[in-house]
């Protein structure tokens, strides 16, 4: 069941007013009911799955309450299981194939046979958020809760089940069972939120993928300039895709009075790629950061420990994204780029260098954002190839026809052989810059939060033109699957 669907739309309106129906003592049952019900739409059998993951993490909590001396043996037990699951669905496959190339490359025959196993939507997520609530009990965050099917509804609450936010039980967990009476400001708070997410999804993200999708699945047929602009696109696309994703499911949780924790804060107008972490799926990144660097170490133990640390962090974020070697590269990627950043502060910092002058300091960081986001990009272009070998083809030829740049008819020829026509292709400029401004306005707070604090009819314009661009402008036709979903 797709967030952008109109199953999806009846769905909410259907248990969000059976919510504030029902007494509040039987609401989380029916949010439990729901977040089931949204699973198995996709595929019933795996709700077998989260339903195990969720029982087994609630028998490892309660366990570890109960034997606290051996907390750190039932701990590592939940954990290997947890993972090993993971394992299974998620990387067995490549796995094999990688092993499977390496004997056919020495001339070796293979004993296993290739197989196929279908992933489970959402798995890494809500592995990792069960995992979380586990290690928390351990470190003595949180209690043991004592309801299994709470336990279930923590890590199954549909909003955020498929691809986050990840959330924390501490966070989380108590809210599900409050009594959230029903409330205007939250249903608007929602709405407004949500439309942003389907601006951000159905307009442009569904819109530029059809560009991206025609190069990066044909990269042998395009070059270079081609491949800026596809570059480019995908990472408006997957920032689109997944902060819109995560918008409807912060806006959705809303409606029941409900907070997620934000996700994304204009992560593109980060100037350094240090600071882009810390806005880009802020909650895996702080899962990472609590429940793996930290635990390595993370910068306590000397720079080239700290270097190290930073290094298997990213790498193990990037097998997470995907089980490809493209994946690995982009995680590696981006350790060392803030391995070179943090190299660099410490150079400089060394020298003394310091800007005194504010006009010569913006200058500096409009460029710092320009590089910064040039790096992602550079990023992207292996996080969104197919393989290795595309990827690679695709850096090789960057700059192959980058003679032709002010060439407007070379440009105008390229242009229309990208998937969309011209007109398309200025629509979703249009609302791209749009989004720029939105981002501008959300950098330090929310835009509904500034939008607050303007006259009402402001509000009403804004959020008018938002809704008559998502029904004129949005992609609704065979509706695009999340990004993230994949993960």
């Amino acid at each position: 069941m797709l967030f952008n669907s109109l199953t999806f739309l009846i769905f909410l309106l259907c248990i969000l007013t059976l919510y504030y129906i029902l007494p509040y003592k039987y609401r989380w049952y029916l949010l439990l009911i729901g977040s089931c019900i949204f699973y198995m739409a996709w595929r019933v059998e795996f709700i077998f799955l989260i339903l195990f993951s969720s029982f087994f993490n609630y028998y490892i909590g309660i366990l570890i309450e109960k034997y606290e001396k051996k907390g750190k043996i039932i701990l590592s037990f939940g954990l290997i299981i947890n993972f090993l699951i993971l394992f299974i669905f998620k990387y067995s496959v490549f796995v094999n194939h990688s092993f499977m190339a390496l004997y056919e490359y020495f001339n070796i025959p293979y004993p296993i046979k290739d197989f196929d196993i279908v992933l489970p939507m959402g798995i890494s997520f809500y592995t990792f958020q069960a995992t979380s609530y586990t290690i928390d009990i351990y470190r003595k965050r949180y209690k043991a809760e004592k309801n299994p099917l709470k336990v279930s509804l923590y890590i199954m609450f549909f909003p955020q089940l498929v691809a986050g936010p990840i959330e924390r039980a501490d966070r989380l967990l108590n809210q599900l069972f409050l009594n959230h009476k029903f409330n205007i400001y939250n249903i608007s708070t929602g709405v407004k939120i949500m439309l942003i997410g389907y601006f951000k999804k159905i307009v442009i993200a569904d819109r530029v993928a059809i560009l991206v999708n025609s190069v990066y699945n044909s990269p042998y047929d395009y070059n270079g300039i081609s491949f800026i602009i596809a570059t480019i696109f995908f990472a408006v696309q997957l920032y689109c895709d997944f902060s819109g994703y995560s918008d409807i499911a912060i806006g959705c949780a809303k409606l029941f009075g409900i907070d997620l924790m934000e996700n994304f804060k204009s992560p593109y107008f980060s100037k350094s790629i240090k600071e882009f972490w810390t806005r880009w799926h802020i909650s895996l990144s702080s899962w990472f950061k609590d429940y793996l660097y930290i635990p390595l170490g993370g910068n306590r133990k000397g720079t080239i420990r700290t270097y190290f640390n930073l290094m298997v962090t990213f790498l193990v974020s990037g097998i997470w994204h995907g089980a490809n070697w493209t994946f690995i590269i982009w995680g590696g990627l981006n350790g060392l780029y803030q391995i070179i950043g943090d190299l660099k502060n410490k150079a400089l910092k060394n020298i003394g260098f310091n800007i005194k002058n504010k006009y010569i300091d913006k200058f500096l960081n409009i460029f710092r954002v320009l590089i910064t986001f040039s790096l992602i990009c550079f990023s992207l272009i292996f996080f969104r190839a197919n393989t290795v070998k595309d990827a690679f083809y695709i850096v090789g030829n960057l700059f192959s026809d980058i003679t032709n740049i002010t060439n407007i008819q070379y440009l105008y020829n390229i242009s229309t052989e990208l998937g969309l026509n011209i007109f398309e292709i200025l629509m979703v400029t249009g609302c791209i810059i749009i989004l720029l401004f939105i981002e501008l306005l959300e950098y330090k707070q929310r835009i509904y939060v500034t939008l607050n604090k303007l006259p009402f009819i402001i509000r009403f314009i804004f959020y008018y033109i938002i809704t008559i661009i998502i029904i004129s402008m949005g992609v609704f036709s065979n509706a695009g699957q999340f990004i993230y979903f994949q993960f």
